[in-house]
């Protein structure tokens, strides 16, 4: 029942973005600013990890398998938490108007991935580097956006909108969101940790 769940689930979030992309990105510009939204991004993680635990049985998982799904949960948990606090009522600044699409990449998914990993945790006990490891593709994330968006004017998040804020005022709210997924992060393996003992 539960991997008929996470088929279920991957597959609506897959038809969701699908259907999502098919509506707003009608040029080169618009399809590279749809990947290049965080929220897309974790999306596809979230899906792929779904797909990957129906393919792969508990008994066979590695500590490697283990992370990356944990990491998977981590950005689907952040993407939920930021849109809920600081984005929501913006649909249309981040190409998700359709509001079957929205409830779908921003609220249920990171609901069911972080439930996922509730009813079926971890396997192995991960190292605390980990979290430095999960920290990275968000800390990555940031780069390309400011980098291209220095090169094209655009940026998918008020937040790290360098023509409203500034350089100064985005690393400031970068830093505080930094805080705020170490110490998630931190929660996460934390949690995971004792589960998996």
């Amino acid at each position: 029942m539960l991997n008929l769940a996470r088929l279920v689930f991957a597959t609506a979030a897959v038809v969701a973005m699908t259907y999502q992309f098919a509506e707003s990105a009608d040029s080169d510009f618009q399809r590279a600013n749809f990947f290049s939204f965080f929220t897309i991004q974790s999306n596809i993680l979230g899906v792929a990890a779904l797909y990957l635990l129906v393919l792969v049985p508990r008994s066979r998982r590695t500590p490697l398998a283990d992370g990356a799904r944990s990491a998977a949960v981590l950005y689907m948990a952040i993407t939920g938490v930021v849109f809920a606090l600081l984005l929501s009522g913006l649909q249309a600044e981040l190409q998700t108007t359709v509001p079957w699409v929205d409830f779908v990449v921003h609220k249920l998914m990171p609901v069911v991935l972080v439930l996922d990993w509730l009813l079926d945790p971890p396997r192995h006990r991960l190292p605390r580097w980990t979290v430095l490891a999960w920290l990275a593709y968000p800390a990555g994330w940031l780069v390309y956006t400011l980098v291209r968006g220095a090169s094209v004017d655009w940026y998918p998040y008020p937040f790290v909108d360098v023509s409203r804020l500034g350089y100064d005022g985005v690393l400031v709210r970068a830093a505080v969101l930094t805080i705020g997924f170490a110490a998630a992060a931190g929660a996460l393996l934390w949690l995971g940790n004792r589960r998996a003992r």
